[in-house]
C-alpha cells in the first residue's frame, strides 16, 4: 500500500507596516490625480496648493517607503505587501523627485 504524504499550508498574516505602505502608496497618487485635476480646474492660479499637496505626497511615499523596509524585520509573516509597498512607494518618491527637479 502507498503512503499518503499530508501537506499543511500554514496561512501566515501580513505584516501591518506592509499594509500601510501600500496604502500610502495608493494615498499619494490619489492625491497626484488630486493635484492634477485642481491644476486643470484652476486653470494654474492656485499654484500654492497644489504645491502643498504634491509636497505631501512627497512625504507621504518618503515615509510609507520607510514602513515598508521596516516591516521586513516582522517575524513569521508573510512579506508580500512589504515589498509592493516597498517597490511602489519608492518608485513614487523617485518620480516624484524627478518630477521637482525638472521645475528647478
Amino acid at each position: 500500500m502507498a503512503r499518503r504524504y499530508r501537506y499543511a499550508i500554514i496561512k501566515k498574516k501580513e505584516p501591518g507596516k506592509g499594509k500601510l505602505s501600500v496604502g500610502l502608496a495608493i494615498a499619494s497618487l490619489l492625491l497626484f490625480v488630486a493635484a492634477v485635476a485642481v491644476a486643470y480646474i484652476a486653470q494654474g492660479k492656485f499654484d500654492f496648493i497644489v504645491g502643498g499637496l504634491c509636497l505631501f505626497a512627497v512625504l507621504l511615499s518618503a515615509y510609507g517607503f520607510v514602513m515598508g523596509l521596516m516591516s521586513f524585520s516582522d517575524e513569521e509573516c508573510m512579506h508580500r505587501t512589504s515589498v509592493v509597498g516597498s517597490i511602489l512607494n519608492g518608485v513614487i518618491t523617485v518620480g516624484w523627485l524627478v518630477f521637482f527637479l525638472m521645475g528647478v
